[in-house]
C-alpha cells in the first residue's frame, strides 16, 4: 500500500492515521473498500481544516465494509452513531460502476459532499464480479487481483483527485 497519512484531532490532540493502519484495522477482505473510506476522509478533511473526529458526521451510499470500518477507525463514527449508510444518495445517473460512490461529511454546520472521479479507478468489471452470487474460485482470486489494483490506483493519486466536490444533498 501507499502510505498516506490523515490527521484528525481528539480534544485537541492530534492522531495521525495511515491507510496500512486502516488496513491491519479493518483486515484483508476489502481493501478497496479502505481505500475509498481513506481518500474521502482525507479529501474531506483537506476541504473542513481541522476537525476533532469525534464530531464528524458521515452519510454516504458506499456500503461496503472496508468504508466503514476506515471512518470506525479514524473517526469513531459508527459507534458514535454518526454514520450513516444512505441509498439515497446514490446517483444511479452516473450507473452502476460509480452510483454509489457518495460520501458526505458535515462538521460543526459545514458540509463537503464528494463522489468519485469518473476515469476509470472503479472498473465495470469489478462491480459485476463483486455482485455475482456464486462465484467461483477462479473469479474468487481473479476478483481478489481486482480489488488490489483498484486500490493501488485510489492510492496513487494525490488527494482530491480521487473524489470530487459536489453539490451537498440534503
Amino acid at each position: 500500500m501507499n502510505s498516506r497519512m490523515l490527521t484528525v484531532f481528539e480534544n485537541g490532540m492530534s492522531i495521525d492515521f495511515t491507510v496500512e493502519d486502516v488496513d491491519r484495522y479493518h483486515g484483508p477482505g476489502f481493501p478497496g473498500g479502505v481505500a475509498h473510506g481513506f481518500c474521502a476522509m482525507s479529501h474531506a478533511v483537506a476541504l473542513l481544516g481541522d476537525v476533532e473526529r469525534r464530531r464528524v458526521r458521515v452519510r454516504t451510499a458506499f456500503p461496503g465494509p472496508g468504508g466503514r470500518d476506515a471512518v470506525e477507525m479514524v473517526l469513531r463514527a459508527v459507534t458514535g452513531d454518526r454514520f450513516v449508510v444512505d441509498p439515497d444518495l446514490a446517483k444511479p445517473e452516473r450507473g452502476a460502476t460509480l452510483a454509489r460512490y457518495v460520501w458526505v461529511f458535515d462538521y460543526d454546520g459545514r458540509t463537503v459532499a464528494l463522489q468519485i472521479c469518473d476515469d476509470g479507478l472503479v472498473t465495470d468489471e469489478f462491480i459485476a464480479l463483486g455482485k455475482k452470487a456464486d462465484r467461483t474460485e477462479d473469479e474468487d482470486a481473479h476478483l481478489a487481483v481486482l480489488k488490489r489494483e483498484m486500490t493501488d490506483r485510489l492510492l496513487a493519486r494525490p488527494v482530491g483527485e480521487v473524489y470530487e466536490e459536489i453539490h451537498a444533498p440534503n
